[in-house]
């Protein structure tokens, strides 16, 4: 399973930063500022609510659900119609379910909210995905799609404290205000974007909902964004718990540790393989979750962030370029859905499922019951065998 990638001598003439690649990743990084800035947040405001852990978890659920739902029809729409309309179709829904956040009474407005803002989520990130893979020059997909994903660690390092800080000394208007701003702002970056829309040639294969060349690091990061839903979910739950009032440093050392991996795991990647970046990568996501489920102190909340920060990090952008490697431009689309859809389902999946385990077990075992997806995810990557190279 030893893979390996080498680059062509002039891959790295070929621009990267172009202006349709510097805006769309513009629009990436303020969604995910208003995306960010909710996901600690909303747990809190489930228990304003008068919710419990179960509910929470379907807060947080239910949104990933819709937008799984949405991203193989959105996909398609991508490989088949003209794109700009899905991405500014996906952002306007977006802002219109965050301004409706300020008329949730109870729970299950609330629930109907989310599962409208999942559907706008999950039709402007597949958008995104796919207008950043068309403009990123192939032999430099993984430096390319790192830089790209740097949009999530850079909301993380601020948008989670600073949604805590807003809801702390402000009100949840505030918030929910913030959050449709950030996302209007990424669709005003969206408008200037070229888009490429696709030429189907005779001997291309058809558009597709699902794309199943993308099996293998779709199933990855399945299982590693099961882990992901325990920490946006529960993390300010339990460190409450422990005492610990304001766990916004949680994320912002996550983040900035996850502001470095991403772009130098993506040039790793390229020039030598995706072993090297995300088998270490597994199995500090493995040791984070170990050290949360130990945690009583903030330093120890902190080491487990720069574990996961740095595993995330490694893992993340080397499965999306993993899937995206190989595609066909008119299959773009059904690869992004297929790898979000499995994003999706991971963070979803599991804040249900550890919101029901942690009504009977605790947030502690919780948390070390959480490695047992990254030990999965490390065996999905070895046993579904060797990956194709970048620039086969």
């Amino acid at each position: 399973m030893h893979d390996s990638a080498s680059v062509p001598t002039k891959s790295n003439s070929m621009p990267l930063w172009t202006k349709d690649f510097i805006l769309i990743s513009l629009t990436n990084l303020t969604m995910f500022l208003g995306l960010q800035v909710l996901l600690p947040t909303l747990p809190v405001f489930v228990d304003h609510l008068g919710g419990n852990d179960s509910h929470v978890g379907m807060v947080i659920g239910i949104f990933t659900v819709s937008a799984m739902i949405i991203r193989p029809w959105a996909g398609y729409m991508l490989d088949t119609k003209e794109k700009r309309g899905i991405l500014i179709g996906g952002l306007t829904v977006f802002i219109i379910s965050a301004i409706a956040y300020n008329w949730a009474a109870g729970i299950v407005f609330l629930l109907l909210m989310r599962f409208l803002h999942g559907l706008g989520w999950g039709a402007c990130t597949t958008a995104a995905g796919t207008v950043a893979a068309d403009v990123i020059p192939r032999p430099r997909m993984g430096e390319g799609m790192g830089y790209f994903g740097l949009a999530t660690a850079v909301s993380m390092a601020v948008a989670p404290a600073a949604g805590i800080f807003i809801i702390n000394n402000y009100s949840f208007t505030h918030l929910f205000l913030i959050s449709a701003a950030l996302a209007f702002l990424a669709l005003f970056f969206s408008l200037g974007i070229k888009y490429q829309n696709i030429i189907q040639a005779a001997n291309a294969p058809k558009p597709a909902l699902y794309e199943k060349s993308a099996l293998r690091p779709s199933l990855v990061i399945f299982f590693v964004t099961t882990t992901f839903g325990s920490i946006v979910s529960f993390l300010v739950l339990y460190a409450n718990q422990r005492g610990i009032d304001n766990i916004g440093p949680f994320f912002t050392v996550f983040a900035l540790i996850m502001l470095v991996s991403r772009p130098l795991s993506g040039i790793l990647v390229d020039k030598k393989g995706y072993d090297i970046v995300v088998i270490p990568g597994l199995l500090l996501l493995v040791g984070a979750m170990l050290i949360l489920a130990a945690s009583h102190t903030m330093w120890m909340f902190l080491l487990a962030a720069a574990f996961y920060g740095l595993g995330f990090g490694s893992v993340q952008p080397s499965m999306q370029a993993l899937a995206m490697s190989d595609a066909e431009p008119n299959r773009r689309g059904a690869v992004n859905s297929t790898f979000f859809s499995a994003f999706d389902l991971g963070i979803g999946g599991g804040a249900m499922i550890w919101g029901i385990l942690a009504q009977f077990t605790g947030y502690s075992l919780m948390y070390a019951f959480a490695s047992i997806p990254g030990i999965l995810a490390l065996l999905t990557y070895i046993m579904l065998g060797k990956p194709k190279r970048l620039d086969a």
